[in-house]
């Protein structure tokens, strides 16, 4: 359903699927924010807007051939590590509830994975550690560069180049 409403709303004509889009996926969001925030409604409203926006910005790079749902929750999942991150902590909860924030596995994971070390397989064993433990794992550049031997500038200078290649290798072949 999500999907048929993105590609529908891709089009011109599509304004009213985007809208419906935009709403069913407000809601999805709302829960999903919540229920890794802890209560804090405030910040998982921003957080939704946030999304929205750069769903509605990002919305040309949607490839109709893949999953749309994991597409949206990348998205979400990266605006919640940005979030965590001008924070400046990360989140604890009690054991209890760690079922409210691990999701099941679906076979989109599966699927999102494989593309993903497939992209980081371009790049240098040392600088896709540095990626998959910064901008996946979380660690913080400091941590990431102690682990692996780096500086933190150092660190910090080879993500980004990280970061650039992959772009520019991805941008290269959806051309």
């Amino acid at each position: 359903m999500l999907k048929d409403l993105m590609v529908r709303g891709l089009d011109d004509g599509g304004m009213l699927a985007w809208r419906a889009l935009l709403k069913h996926l407000q809601g999805s969001l709302t829960v999903y924010f919540r229920s890794r925030l802890g209560g804090r409604e405030a910040d998982a409203e921003d957080l939704v807007q946030e999304c929205l926006i750069a769903i509605h910005a990002k919305r040309a790079t949607y490839d109709p051939s893949l999953p749309f749902s994991a597409w949206a929750y990348a998205i979400a999942r990266y605006k919640l590590i940005d979030h965590f991150r001008r924070l400046g902590r990360r989140p604890t909860l009690p054991l209890e509830d760690a079922d409210l924030v691990l999701a099941p596995h679906t076979v989109e994971d599966g699927a999102i994975r494989r593309d993903l070390h497939k992209v980081l397989a371009i790049l240098p064993k040392r600088q896709r550690q540095l990626i998959e433990d910064v901008r996946i794992g979380g660690l913080s550049l400091a941590e990431a560069a102690a682990r692996h031997g780096f500086t933190e500038g150092a660190a910090k200078v080879s993500v980004h180049r990280s970061m650039k290649t992959l772009a520019a290798r991805v941008s290269a072949d959806e051309n």
